[in-house]
């Protein structure tokens, strides 16, 4: 199991417009994709411009070559609007999780 870890700050105002984006514009292109698993979306209690989303996946190749092939610039041009830099992307192996449809990686 892998989970992505995307961080975005939104422009000044907007971090509602972000949240609502996610939620109605990627979440459900990422729950399309054939090993998806699960999806988090925190917002910082500090900073409300700043958004941080995780999304698990069955396996690495699921994760990287698939959807940086086929939707990662899909999901940054929908966020464009509203986003005050481009995401930062980091990867990692799940090694523990008590979420429901998130097992130990082998």
């Amino acid at each position: 199991m892998f989970a992505r870890v995307l961080e975005c700050q939104a422009k000044d105002s907007k971090g509602a417009q972000i949240s609502a984006k996610v939620t109605n514009d990627v979440l459900p292109c990422l729950q399309k994709q054939p090993g998806f698993v699960d999806f988090f979306a925190l917002s910082d209690k500090t900073n409300a411009e700043r958004l941080v989303c995780v999304s698990f996946w069955t396996s690495r190749e699921d994760d990287t070559e698939e959807y940086h092939r086929q939707h990662y610039e899909m999901v940054t041009n929908m966020l464009q609007s509203v986003l005050e830099s481009p995401p930062t992307l980091k990867t990692f192996t799940v090694r523990a999780s008590t979420a429901h449809r998130i097992a130990r990686a082998a």
